[in-house]
């Protein structure tokens, strides 16, 4: 049907910078292994475009990562690798 959505598209516009929130137990080295993650898909990503906030508790943190991706499979092996680490929870 001419309706229906090809899979391949996105409302998403590349290239564009991306937020993607890591959320995983607070840890000193947290920072540094989510940056090296997604250093291997952006070589580029540098630590300014990170954002570190802690709970309430201090147990966990997000970070919120602005990635410039230029397209949906680039965005996709990111949020694959992010997923996957052991020490992440959640990734939005």
């Amino acid at each position: 049907m001419a309706n229906e959505p090809n899979e391949q598209e996105s409302l998403i516009e590349f290239p564009c910078d991306f937020p993607i929130k890591v959320m995983g137990e607070s840890h000193e080295e947290f920072a540094n292994l989510i940056m090296a993650v997604i250093q291997q898909h952006l070589p580029d990503f540098d630590a300014s475009r990170i954002e570190m906030r802690a709970s309430t508790g201090g147990r966990y943190v997000s970070l919120t990562c602005t990635v410039l991706v230029h397209s949906k499979p680039q965005l996709d092996d990111i949020y694959r690798a992010l997923t996957s680490h052991p020490k992440v929870k959640y990734v939005l």
